[in-house]
């Protein structure tokens, strides 16, 4: 495998504004859908998008959050996903090459479709802890990946989703929403921390 790297994805965006068809095909309609069911009926408050890609994705996200930051790591695909979401007032694209510091401290769901495994695995790690700490208390964080190999992976995709939650830490409340032999989608919730005993004075 070799890694597509940003380049290789500003490239495909420019050639094409629906390079794997995420727009128009049944088997993504049928993952979008099963996104969607994991984040739940909404309105949900304030929901972060890690690469969009096209936009795809992120139109239905918009429908239920309040507040969407949808994150893209190439110029090409930012503008792909703004004229995407340019009906949804709540809504916004920005560029973000990944790792990298998000938009907002707190979110009450993060999704992440379709990314990890053209990550490192340090660089996993980073943005796996990022999304940990931005993730309130009782949020969904919403994975959504192959479970097949691609020629253009950094890292294979068995197990994936798996590793990005270890390298979060903590613990995790996790729910298999749909799976079939090429992808899953997974809904993982925080395991609330017990409170430490306050000390005697």
């Amino acid at each position: 495998m070799k890694a597509i790297g940003l380049e290789g994805f500003a490239d495909k965006f420019a050639q094409s504004d629906d390079p794997w068809d995420t727009f128009t095909s049944r088997d993504e309609a049928v993952k979008r859908a099963a996104i969607l069911h994991a984040l739940g009926p909404g309105p949900v408050g304030r929901v972060l998008e890690l690469a969009s890609g096209n936009g795809s994705n992120s139109r239905a996200l918009a429908r239920r959050a309040l507040r969407l930051d949808a994150t893209e790591g190439t110029a090409e695909g930012t503008r792909l996903t703004a004229a995407a979401i340019r009906d949804h007032a709540g809504a916004r694209a920005i560029m973000l090459p990944l790792p990298g510091r998000l938009p907002r401290t707190r979110y009450d769901a993060v999704i992440v479709a379709e990314l990890l495994y053209y990550l490192s695995s340090a660089d996993m790690a980073r943005v796996a802890k990022d999304v940990a700490a931005a993730l309130r208390p009782g949020g969904r964080l919403v994975l959504a990946h192959h479970a097949i190999d691609f020629y253009d992976f950094a890292q294979h995709a068995s197990g994936i989703q798996e590793r990005f939650l270890r390298f979060a830490g903590g613990g995790w409340h996790i729910r298999r929403v749909r799976s079939c032999r090429r992808w899953q989608v997974i809904v993982a919730t925080p395991v609330p921390r017990l409170q430490e005993p306050a000390a005697d004075r």
